[in-house]
């Protein structure tokens, strides 16, 4: 397996770089560890302002390094309101850094010490200090809470730094050991300042609605100077303004703005500051263009450039195509014509009464004098080469740019050429196991029956138990594919699956789990592509036997408020619905008053979709609307008579819990500090309950989600829990499901071994995934399941509970959870489906843990 990757990882990234041209800098792929576990950065650029012995010098505090005394300590003990202490790195250079990571000193077990909390400062240029800030404005970090655990952070915002400090924090004298990494990658622009005038605000429908930059670290009093904030954050605003990619802020966060009210010369000035002299090639200006409210983006930019003392007098101009059709947000190319500077200043002329900026990248080949960074130094520590597959996001700075661009265009001519090779050997590969298929059936009449070797709704091969089994390291290349209309689908929407079928077709093999003849299953399309329902032919009978039973909705009625997701027949829709109440049963009533819009999910498919999927999406449609339970997302209506074809369902209004939780924190001196909103333990067993009393409903009817994770239960007052099926069509989670080569996307941190291995999806294998979901739960959602291994490790430990010899790993104890509940998540987790508890035990053990 590990050759396998190493031969396609360098083509992945080659492809992703060739077709990213929107942004130089993405914070969601720019995570690479930058040296200090690692051994790229040396001894030397690791310093701190004090140590207890020579020892925990500062050049131990690398993460998951036990050499020394297994970490920095500083000399004396951390005190309260004290930020004397520090562990220091120099990069030798500017990086991009999203993440950290922090670790106590573990030392064989025989170190204890860890900080509890911290703080970061860094620095572009050794003299300047800052005091990073989430995005609320906090500054303490949570970090360990034992001194073995690693503790990975995401910095939203991103900084922009040579020199990172960590600083322990205490709300009590004690000890503190620390071993650190910094994730990010190289800060290509070479911005280390843009001055620019304070963003204004607009009044919106009588309400205000800010522009400023809210995370700048320079100084900000009329104007902004001497800093950087979200033009380079890396966070593209959305066509829509009042929206946002992060929750919890006010409308317009996502933007810089300005009104030409202010500005009688008609322009705005911002002055960039760079690291060196650069050959720059192009500027890109991603400017909001809602024209229905007046904004447009600039009609005009004329840039001056400063290499050496003075400005050049001989300015460059550049006019776009003024855009009054279409209102979406965009980037703005400027070509720079390889001038040579060191600063440029910028006039952005107004074409409309706003004008609004949320990112500005630069693309430059370093000049080949007046370099002013010193080179990394050579000498004894840790190897400081980093080979070309460490870093897939480094590029070089050079000026042959077009033997460069020769050299891309030949790579990628020769990678399609790989690609249309790959691609007509698996279509020959398939169509050799279908003639296969279809030769041993016929020569094996009475194959026809179940077995465990036959085919699920789900899968077209299972992989059996006994001497045909398969490591996980072959079969990771070889997992069972999804049915066709899936293998194309870039994201499906997995909802809910059946597993039960007619009593008489049923067989039970190992561990008495049933399977079914494909006959007997009715499998239905679904939105995003996927298989929605793989439902057997008795209960699809019984659910859809009769009309749809919700009202059809005028559309006229509902407010596109965002996407949610989409796929490959359809999309999913958050929107506000007005007068919901008079279309919905006696049985079913909101929170909130008559006369205001309900927050709702419309699920809308193609208007040129299959019949295949039309006739899928309607049976869909007959199915939801039959099921009925508290704790289940309710379909509420539906508009089929007119295409688009569209179902609406529920949203709660705290969205999915997930984020609920990762917004939140436990009681305790933690959140005293901090002042965050927090969540007590019993409501957290009070959200665990409702989800399983929900999965317990689903389970009496013989459905199998199959995708069960926090991110699909949705939240609403007073703590109440819905199960839904948004996650896998979002792409804020998409890193939660791995793809395997082309074909359907697997949430393998959620799926029992007998899912990933053989196929399997039965409602055992939903109480497996219950078990993570209450881990989620447990631990507020604030790492991966398995955060420390890596995808493929997470399958080849699946191998481990396969052979069952007590090398499994398992996820660890959450700190809040007693140990009868951790007892619940270890029976979920049990080898044999049949030893694991069923939703209505599990339903009933949590109850009685409340009391």
């Amino acid at each position: 397996m590990k050759r396998q990757w190493d031969k396609h990882f360098p083509l992945l990234i080659l492809l992703y770089l060739v077709g990213d041209v929107t942004s130089q800098v993405n914070p969601g792929v720019c995570r690479y560890p930058l040296g200090m576990s690692g051994g790229q950065i040396q001894d030397e650029d690791i310093s701190a302002s004090s140590q207890w012995s020579e020892s925990t010098a500062a050049r131990y505090g690398r993460l998951d390094f036990e050499e020394g005394d297994g970490a920095w300590c500083p000399e004396r003990t951390v005190e309260p309101d004290s930020l004397k202490e520090f562990l220091q790195i120099d990069l030798r250079s500017l990086h991009f850094i999203t993440l950290v990571g922090t670790q106590g000193r573990h030392a064989g077990g025989i170190g204890n010490e860890f900080a509890q909390m911290y703080k970061i400062k860094y620095s572009r240029d050794g003299s300047r200090w800052i005091s990073w800030r989430n995005r609320q404005g906090k500054q303490v970090i949570e970090g360990n809470r034992n001194a073995y655990d690693i503790m990975l952070k995401d910095l939203e915002p991103p900084i922009i730094a040579r020199f990172v400090r960590f600083m322990p924090v205490s709300d009590h004298s004690m000890n503190v050991c620390m071993r650190v990494e910094l994730y990010g990658c190289e800060w290509l622009d070479g911005l280390v300042s843009y001055n620019a005038p304070a963003g204004e605000q607009m009044s919106l429908e009588g309400q205000p609605v800010h522009f400023n930059d809210s995370v700048y670290d320079g100084a900000v009093i009329n104007s902004m100077t001497e800093g950087l904030g979200q033009l380079t954050d890396g966070m593209c605003g959305l066509d829509d303004f009042t929206h946002s990619h992060v929750y919890n802020v006010w409308p317009g966060y996502d933007y810089v703005g300005w009104t030409n009210e202010s500005f009688p010369n008609g322009y705005v000035e911002i002055m960039f500051e760079f690291d060196r002299t650069r050959n720059f090639t192009t500027m890109k200006v991603h400017c909001n263009n809602m024209f229905t409210r007046h904004i447009k983006a600039f009609r005009q930019v004329v840039c001056y450039f400063r290499s050496e003392a003075d400005w050049e007098a001989t300015p460059l101009s550049f006019s776009p195509v003024v855009d009054d059709v279409n209102p979406s947000a965009r980037f703005i190319t400027v070509s720079l014509a390889n001038h040579m500077a060191s600063a440029m200043k910028c006039h952005f002329y107004f074409a409309d009464t706003w004008m609004m900026f949320s990112e500005i990248t630069f693309q430059s080949d370093t000049a080949m004098y007046n370099t002013t960074l010193a080179p990394p130094k050579t000498g004894s520590g840790p190897p400081t080469s980093t080979q070309p597959g460490d870093d897939p996001t480094h590029k070089i700075d050079d000026s042959n740019t077009r033997i460069l661009i020769g050299c891309l265009v030949a790579i990628i001519f020769i990678l399609v050429a790989i690609i249309v090779i790959i691609l007509w050997r698996q279509v020959w590969q398939k169509m050799l196991e279908k003639s296969e298929t279809f030769a041993y059936s016929h020569n094996n009449p009475s194959s026809s029956a179940p077995s465990e070797q036959e085919s699920s709704s789900t899968y077209e091969r299972i992989f059996p138990l006994g001497p045909d089994y398969q490591e996980p390291s072959r079969l990771i290349r070889k997992l069972p594919e999804f049915s066709h209309s899936s293998e194309e689908a870039a994201l499906t929407s997995t909802v809910v699956a059946v597993t039960a079928s007619k009593a008489p077709t049923a067989t039970f093999a190992q561990d008495g789990v049933p399977h079914y003849a494909e006959a007997d299953i009715v499998n239905l399309q679904g939105v995003t592509g996927g298989n929605t329902y793989a439902v057997p032919a008795l209960t699809m009978d019984l659910l859809s036997g009769k009309d749809v039973a919700v009202e059809e909705f005028p559309r006229k009625l509902l407010t596109f408020k965002e996407k949610l997701g989409e796929g490959q027949f359809g999309e999913v829709h958050l929107c506000e619905a007005e007068g919901m109440q008079e279309f919905m049963d006696e049985d079913f009533s909101f929170d909130i008053s008559d006369n205001q819009p309900v927050l709702v999910a419309v699920k809308m498919l193609r208007a040129d979709a299959n019949k295949n999927a039309r006739n899928d999406f309607l049976k869909e449609i007959k199915i939801m609307s039959r099921l009925k339970d508290p704790n289940i997302i309710r379909l509420l209506a539906v508009c089929i008579c007119s295409d688009p074809l569209c179902m609406i369902t529920e949203y709660m209004e705290n969205g999915d819990l997930n984020q609920f939780l990762s917004r939140h924190e436990p009681e305790g001196q933690l959140a005293l500090i901090s002042n965050a909103p927090t969540v007590s333990y019993g409501n957290l067993c009070y959200m665990a309950t409702q989800i399983a009393s929900g999965m317990r409903y689903l389970s009496s009817l013989n459905f199998v989600h199959r995708d069960l994770a926090t991110r699909n239960c949705l939240v609403g007052k007073n703590y109440t829990i819905k199960i839904a099926d948004f996650g896998m069509s979002r792409n804020l989670y998409s890193g939660d499901y791995y793809r395997i080569q082309g074909r359907a996307v697997l949430p393998i941190r959620w799926m029992s071994w007998e899912s990933i291995l053989l196929g399997k999806f039965t409602t055992a294998s939903d109480v497996w995934a219950f078990g993570v979901t209450l881990w989620e739960t447990l631990t507020f959602c604030n790492e991966q399941p398995y955060s420390q291994l890596t995808d493929e490790q997470v399958i080849e430990n699946t191998g481990e509970f396969f052979r069952d010899q007590k090398r499994q790993v398992y996820l660890p104890q959450p700190v809040l959870c007693p140990d009868s509940v951790y007892k619940i998540m270890l029976n979920c987790w049990r080898r044999n489906t049949k030893e694991r508890p069923s939703f209505q035990e599990i339903h009933r053990a949590l109850l009685e843990s409340q009391t």
